[in-house]
């Protein structure tokens, strides 16, 4: 990066965080204080939720998504307004009149102590986890800018995220989200309009979408059902909604945002902003995946975005023999495919429907040759130098930063992906730490100081942001990013929302049955995963399934009070 790009992200970053610390510099020595913050407005409510969800990985990953499979990822959020709704008029009045820290609280006046510990663990396994491909996000940006080891870069970032989030408490990581969500939706906007800007003239937005919808990428919506395909309409309906309501009902993370309200109103207002703005935001992610999509129509990419792949490969000599073939004869290729590409314009604005049918098959025979001729580069390297090919779509957004934009908007971009990653991964090891004291720590220890429970807190951050580095460190050999983390969530969400469903509307099912219940229908959805072909978004609905119906079947005891 330029002077000019290294000034600008770090002075954001500095303005942000600084702001942040000045803000909340005499807060957060209470329990209260530290763990929930000032209580806020709805806007402040909504902006927290919405930042804590927009990760690195969203910015990272979300594009490249859009890159290879097109739209049709945005049917994952179909179900979410209808979450939003169903939490505001259920959960919210429950947990506001209960004062709780975390939701896990409830479930002991509930059910039992028993109950609450299970619940409370698999959120920690679960987010735990998480954070890690959070953390390795932005890793991957530091990596590619500065030629630094991953691993070396992933222990960094931990490092400065565990300061950054002991240090403040949950206030401090709302102060900061606040302005991260302006540098965000700053950065993506100039991002979107340099890729049409940067598109060939006579070639402009409509054209774009046009060569888009034609290349099959404007998938927006899909009503064809099948339990296989992660992506249509009813799976984003039924297993998105569920996902939905387990991530924002019962996810501390997310639950500890609305927590913080003012009000019953104030945090129902927030929700119900997630709700409104969530699916336009990441539609306007996606596109940016699709205008990349069309910039690299006419723009030749590499034979790998991932340059540290293709680094490594050249230094062996018999890997870099290859590379150099494969990249003249793709250059050839792409020399043709650009030319095939122009004509489906030029036929486009003809609305000859005989010429655009010439057109798209010329322009699908270059493309099935490139694509064989990238198959058989990677299958020769892998032969000759035992490597293996990274989840290259999570680099395409970022080779285009760094190769294409210019100079100061690098650095507005990177810091977008950078004040993502801290702002999700601060409320994260929060949500873990309070979970920790309020949940496993307290129950054991009562009647102690609010001096030790925050010491505790802080030690219990500090301890989780080791496990989310460690498991970072193996992010790099798990699939698109954004994917890793909705199916990691799907894993634990359905018998977590299971548990709260009961709690909420069985109110003569007992803590026993719940808790033998959700133990089986967790063995039963991690054994689905690892033996069947099951998209991961019906994981949600069958471990919730599970958990009421093996609740209702085996109930055996009188409920607690509620």
């Amino acid at each position: 990066m330029s002077t000019l790009d290294w000034l600008v992200l770090g002075s954001t970053l500095a303005l942000i965080i600084g702001y942040g610390t000045w803000r909340t510099r005499r807060e957060g020595q209470s329990l209260d204080g530290y763990l929930l913050g000032q209580r806020q407005a709805w806007w402040g409510i909504g902006l927290s939720i919405m930042a804590t969800q927009a990760s690195a990985v969203t910015f990272l990953s979300v594009p490249g998504q859009a890159y290879a499979d097109g739209m049709r990822f945005i049917q994952f959020y179909f179900g979410l307004p209808v979450a939003m709704v169903l939490i505001a008029v259920v959960a919210v009045p429950i947990y506001h009149r209960l004062k709780v820290y975390t939701a896990y609280e409830y479930l002991e006046g509930r059910f039992d102590r028993r109950t609450r510990t299970f619940t409370a663990l698999l959120f920690l396994v679960q987010r735990g986890l998480s954070n890690g491909l959070s953390l390795y996000a932005p890793a991957l940006v530091l990596s590619a800018i500065l030629g630094w080891n991953i691993t070396l870069t992933v222990w960094l970032m931990g490092g400065l995220m565990i300061a950054y989030t002991v240090s403040g408490g949950t206030r401090a990581v709302t102060v900061t989200q606040h302005g991260q969500m302006a540098v965000i939706f700053a950065g993506m906007l100039a991002a979107g309009y340099l890729l049409v800007h940067y598109l060939p003239a006579g070639v402009g937005f409509t054209e774009a979408m046009q060569l888009a919808g034609h290349q099959g990428k404007l998938n927006l919506v899909d009503f064809h059902f099948d339990p296989k395909d992660r992506y249509n309409f009813w799976s984003g309906m039924t297993g998105g909604l569920f996902l939905a309501l387990s991530y924002f009902g019962t996810d501390q993370s997310q639950v500890q945002r609305y927590l913080a309200g003012r009000s019953i109103t104030e945090s129902r207002l927030g929700l119900l902003m997630n709700g409104l703005l969530k699916i336009p935001m990441q539609f306007g992610i996606l596109l940016i995946g699709v205008l990349l999509f069309v910039f690299y129509q006419f723009n030749a990419p590499p034979v790998s975005f991932d340059q540290a792949l293709l680094n490594q490969v050249r230094s062996s000599r018999v890997g870099a023999t290859i590379l150099q073939d494969a990249q003249e004869n793709h250059d050839a290729l792409f020399a043709a495919k650009r030319a095939a590409t122009l004509d489906m314009v030029t036929a486009l604005r003809s609305s000859d429907p005989g010429l655009v049918a010439a057109a798209q098959t010329h322009t699908q025979a270059v493309d099935a040759a490139l694509a064989g001729q990238r198959a058989a580069v990677w299958e020769a390297l892998k032969r000759v130098t035992a490597t293996k090919e990274g989840p290259a779509t999570d680099y395409i957004f970022l080779t285009f930063v760094l190769k294409y934009l210019p100079r100061g908007v690098v650095g507005l971009l990177i810091a977008v992906v950078l004040s993502a990653a801290m702002g999700s991964a601060a409320a994260g090891l929060n949500s873990l730490a309070s979970t920790s004291v309020i949940d496993m720590y307290q129950p054991t220890r009562p009647g102690r100081s609010d001096a030790e429970y925050v010491r505790v807190s802080r030690w219990a951050a500090v301890g989780w942001g080791v496990l989310g580095i460690g498991f970072a460190t193996f992010a790099a050999r798990l699939e698109n990013l954004i994917q890793a983390v909705n199916i990691l969530g799907s894993l634990f969400y359905g018998p977590i929302l299971g548990i709260f469903v009961v709690a909420f509307f069985l109110k003569n099912v007992g803590g026993r049955a719940v808790f033998w219940s959700a133990v089986v229908a967790q063995a039963l959805v991690l054994l689905l995963f690892w033996r069947t072909d099951i998209a991961y978004l019906w994981y949600n609905i069958i471990g919730c399934v599970l958990v009421v119906v093996g609740s209702v079947l085996g109930k055996a005891d009188q409920p607690a009070a509620a």
